[in-house]
């Protein structure tokens, strides 16, 4: 199936609608994922076809979800959910945080080949990041325990903030070692294609 055609159908089943412009942007950063990822090993998903519902529509699934106009994607690998957010979202603004070098790299190209003038790449370890301005939205997709992800990255997060984290099955244990302060509810997400089951756990300060 033609991807352009299998990410809008996949996002109309989600409820969710895209420009053209956008779309077509989405499948240019995959067309490079796929070939950057063959020298790089960059995702464990090789083919292209399954890397539009197990990449794309699992990152653009929290979109709703999405507080501005200051996001941070934290341990963004290769710039997932980052960069379809950023895609979907031209009016706000993202950074997009990991350490790896090699992946940094990646993103860097790829946010530059799109085109995307909403996008920062920062190189740091989190717990390390001192930006100027805090987030008002923290995403990760597979970045740690979420009870070490609010240790090492509170300090990120603006006063009314959130935290958005994408997980599979709901993590019940690290749910009940939420720090103090914490409140968290756990949304079901229906992602076309995958058979797994997806939740996105949103967490704000009591």
């Amino acid at each position: 199936m033609d991807l352009e055609k299998k990410l809008h159908q996949g996002l109309q089943a989600m409820g969710l609608e895209l420009p053209a412009a956008a779309r077509r942007q989405l499948v240019e950063y995959l067309r490079l994922l796929e070939k950057w990822n063959r020298a790089y090993n960059l995702t464990a998903v090789r083919e292209i076809e399954q890397m539009v519902p197990r990449h794309l529509l699992d990152s653009l699934a929290a979109l709703p979800w999405l507080k501005g106009p200051r996001i941070i994607d934290i341990g963004t690998g290769a710039g997932l959910p980052g960069i379809p957010l950023a895609v979907a979202r031209p009016d706000l603004s993202f950074t997009l945080l990991d350490s790896n070098a090699k992946k940094i790299r990646f993103v860097t190209q790829a946010a530059h080949a799109l085109g995307l003038k909403n996008v920062a790449v920062v190189r740091e370890r989190a717990e390390k990041f001192q930006p100027e301005e805090k987030f008002d939205t923290l995403v990760t997709r597979a970045f740690a325990a979420i009870p070490d992800m609010l240790i090492a990255t509170r300090h990120l997060c603006a006063l009314g903030g959130r935290f958005l984290a994408l997980k599979g099955v709901p993590p019940r244990e690290e749910l009940a070692a939420l720090p103090g302060g914490y409140r968290a509810e756990v949304q079901a997400l229906d992602v076309p294609g995958l058979e797994a089951a997806r939740h996105l756990i949103i967490i704000t300060r009591d």
